[in-house]
């Protein structure tokens, strides 16, 4: 049985009572008051509809979340972030508009909110003592057209990735790629007790001065492995990152970049090798809803063709 044919993708009482497990595990918290007694259902009343006895306001689990005020049904938003979630590389407004049958500019707005949803907070410093963590940057899209007989990439948005092996990654839509653009998040989101590993290339020359030990490879050279020292596993992020970005969604303004790199994030973090399934995934993605909101046309760019 297909699992897009679970109740709670179809049945709206099903789809609260999906959300409420996920949101409220120890039972309901009104949103107003942030009260957990005398929490009432209300009969008669629409799906999910609940009263809060201390400060006699009416709630769903909806309220306070990027799902608030939406005129979608609550079955068709589990079904877009399943199958957001479930997308090794993602999959386009285009594609997700004609599975469930609604506007483009619905199924556009419902993935940027969904990708609102996998934004994490402030994260403590990964790495550690024993701990190894990758660095590497990446280049995608474009800032403005490279002028004619220009090299290297500054006309290119760039993209800083921080991996730690075995663990998670953090990625960065950053302003250039120099050490004065990276050491400052390197060193806010990395231990000083990691060994980093990064490829031979001048921003990263002095990192030994500010972690336990620094290795490179010579990519120029044609190393890109030497032992345990190497990037193949942030490269290993990138291969999908660029896959998706170039195959999937194919163009990308710049204001909606950073939501796009936390979607790659998020699935990476909670990907099978972790023990994280697709049902596990899309429910941790549904618990990022909470105290996020954002509006239609505050997230529309110039241009969102993808």
């Amino acid at each position: 049985m297909s699992h897009l044919s679970a109740p709670h993708f179809h049945d709206e009482a099903a789809a609260f009572q999906f959300l409420e497990e996920a949101l409220w595990p120890h039972g309901p918290v009104c949103p107003r008051c942030g009260g957990l007694d005398r929490i009432t259902t209300v009969k008669g009343g629409r799906a999910g509809l609940r009263r809060c006895g201390p400060c006699k306001r009416q709630f769903t689990v909806t309220v306070g979340t990027v799902f608030e005020s939406s005129h979608v049904k609550l079955p068709m938003w589990l079904q877009a972030a399943y199958l957001l979630c479930s997308s090794k590389k993602g999959i386009s407004s285009h594609q997700l508009m004609r599975i469930l049958d609604v506007q483009y500019k619905t199924a556009w707005f419902m993935t940027h909110r969904l990708r609102e949803a996998m934004k994490s907070g402030k994260l403590p410093p990964m790495g550690g003592a024993g701990v190894t963590v990758e660095i590497d940057e990446t280049f995608i899209g474009t800032k403005y057209k490279k002028p004619e007989g220009a090299r290297g990439y500054a006309h290119k948005n760039a993209i800083m990735t921080l991996v730690q092996r075995g663990g998670s990654a953090r990625s960065f839509h950053v302003d250039g790629t120099s050490a004065a653009d990276l050491l400052p998040i390197i060193k806010a989101n990395v231990e000083p007790g990691t060994h980093v590993m990064t490829d031979e290339a001048g921003q990263y020359a002095h990192l030994n001065k500010h972690f336990a030990e620094h290795d490179f490879v010579r990519h120029g050279v044609g190393e890109y492995g030497r032992g345990l020292v190497h990037t193949n596993t942030v490269e290993g992020f990138y291969s999908v990152f660029k896959r998706g970005m170039k195959g999937i969604y194919q163009h990308c303004a710049v204001k909606h970049l950073h939501r796009y790199v936390t979607e790659f994030d998020s699935r990476y973090n909670n990907r099978v090798r972790l023990g994280v399934d697709d049902q596990q995934r899309t429910v941790a993605a549904l618990r990022g809803i909470v105290g996020k909101r954002l509006t239609y046309r505050s997230s529309l760019p110039n241009a969102a063709q993808h």
